[in-house]
């Protein structure tokens, strides 16, 4: 029997999943992770928690499979991005905690980039023609630069050789392998903005730019191959690490969307919708983000995606902060009660700013519309239709960059929402297929495990796994569409305004 481990490194949690040679699920199980905002804009994580809610997720499902670590012939991982962390390469402790994706602490840095330049470009021209991505605090440069800079003792482990950058997986491969690989894959580093993505190497001017030394950086794998081996201590028995990527670019894998203009979208802590464009690094002039989907063999497929930085985290936040639902499940409730109607109630949940196609940092949070006969209901309802009517922007700017998106597959935790999927479909105007296994992030991980072990051929493997549970398709009247698109885009105008 020869069985595939899973870890995904979330940024609300840490799972592990075992899948057999079939891509079926054999066992699972999860462990949260809380996050700590130090001050206005800062999201921060405890590097250990991460290290130990993997260790303790995959010890859980290995176990609840009833199955020996010797059976397990690979690890796949796949974790958030842009999360950065630092640590002593002799001791392995992290030098201070992970700054995660969503952190804008070098929102006014990124804002000074822009009358900077290298070799006479523009510095926001520079970085999107080499690494795809804008000028934001969402990716891991300005992040480790400040780590650099700030944190007593950084600078001077680094340049003594003595420190390790890395996103979540560096960090995760470092641990298990005891020090033995200090390496990244392509998806991971091309979302650093130090990576050049179209010859796939660490920019030099960048690196000098932020003052950051090359020794601090990991080498860069194919999307599979081999980053090492898991020490036995960890499972219980050693085991080869094959298949490494990105959550979102895993997601892609996991849908099987490996034709150009195939699309996926998942929703989660924040939302990631990625359209592949093949060979084709296509540029963006609408806000979009050019990025690597994975890489096999040294040749590299290209996808345009669109982040929103907050979607199942606002639905967690009308919990736990302001007591409106009990269960995320309570906002279908909630919809199914106003037949959608948020009674001119909208929300831009911008927590942490805005990304794409806005890119505002500095942006906050708003909810407009309220007047006396606002209840409950409604606001639950606007707050899930913000995640969709963000979406809708980033399906706009997609379109207008020449990716048509005729349909959309979907994922992560929060569309088991029959409302949200439907609210997806009505205001997208496309047809929304949703899979019998939403957990595609890790399948997508253990798929490219999986090849690197040689239990199957090529993706086309994933392609045939993939498997429909639900069409949803556009019900709403245009009219309606539109004046919600409207409204949602007057609320957002307000937002911007106010930073003024």
């Amino acid at each position: 029997m020869a069985l595939i481990l899973a870890l995904d490194q979330g940024t609300s949690s840490s799972r592990a999943i075992v899948y057999n040679e079939l891509g079926e699920m054999v066992a699972s199980a999860q462990h949260e992770i809380d996050m700590s905002f130090p001050a206005d804009g800062w999201v921060e994580q405890d590097p250990e928690a991460l290290w130990q809610t993997t260790i303790q997720a995959g010890r859980d499902a290995i176990g609840s499979a009833h199955v020996d670590a010797t059976d397990i012939a690979a690890i796949g991982i796949t974790n958030q991005r842009e999360t950065t962390l630092v640590w002593n390469r002799v001791t392995s402790q992290p030098q201070a905690n992970a700054i995660v994706w969503q952190d804008r602490r070098t929102a006014r840095r990124c804002a000074a980039m822009a009358d900077d330049q290298i070799q006479g470009i523009a510095v926001p021209e520079y970085f999107a023609s080499r690494t795809g991505l804008v000028v934001d605090p969402y990716f891991s440069a300005t992040k480790l630069a400040w780590l650099l800079d700030e944190v007593d003792g950084v600078r001077a482990l680094a340049e003594s050789r003595m420190l390790c950058f890395g996103t979540v997986d560096t960090f995760l491969i470092w641990r298990l392998t005891k020090g033995a690989s200090h390496v990244t894959e392509v998806t991971n580093a091309s979302r650093t903005q130090l990576f050049d993505i179209h010859d796939r190497v660490w920019d030099a001017k960048i690196l000098e730019y932020f003052a950051i030394p090359e020794g601090v950086l990991p080498s860069v794998l194919d999307s599979v191959g081999n980053f090492g081996t898991a020490d036995a201590e960890w499972f219980g028995a050693p085991i080869p690490i094959l298949g490494v990527a990105g959550d979102q670019q895993a997601a892609l894998i996991g849908q099987g969307c490996f034709q150009t203009g195939m699309s996926k979208s998942t929703y989660g802590t924040g939302c990631f919708i990625m359209t592949n464009t093949g060979s084709k690094a296509l540029r963006s002039s609408h806000g979009l983000l050019t990025t690597i989907a994975y890489q096999l063999d040294g040749e590299a497929t290209y996808s345009l995606e669109g982040g929103i930085f907050v979607a199942g985290i606002a639905i967690k936040w009308l919990r736990d902060q302001l007591g409106l639902i009990d269960h995320p499940q309570d906002t279908q409730t909630a919809y199914a009660k106003t037949g959608g109607d948020s009674g001119g109630v909208f929300v831009v949940p911008a927590f942490t700013g805005l990304g794409a196609p806005h890119w505002q940092p500095d942006a906050r949070g708003l909810i407009t519309g309220i007047t006396l006969d606002t209840g409950r209901d409604q606001i639950v309802t606007a707050f899930l239709q913000s995640v969709v009517l963000q979406t809708a922007d980033l399906i706009d700017a997609m379109s207008a960059d020449g990716a048509l998106i005729e349909k959309i597959r979907v994922d992560g935790g929060m569309v088991v929402n029959d409302a949200l999927c439907q609210a997806l479909a009505d205001l997208l105007n496309v047809p929304v297929e949703r899979p019998q296994n939403i957990e595609t992030t890790s399948r997508g991980a253990a798929v490219l495990a999986a090849l690197g072990a040689g239990l199957v051929d090529d993706l086309a493997f994933a392609a045939n796994l993939w498997r429909l549970d639900r069409a949803f398709s556009p019900e709403m009247t245009r009219d309606r569409r539109d004046s919600l698109r409207a409204g949602f885009a007057k609320a957002v105008q307000q937002v911007v305004l106010g930073l003024d």
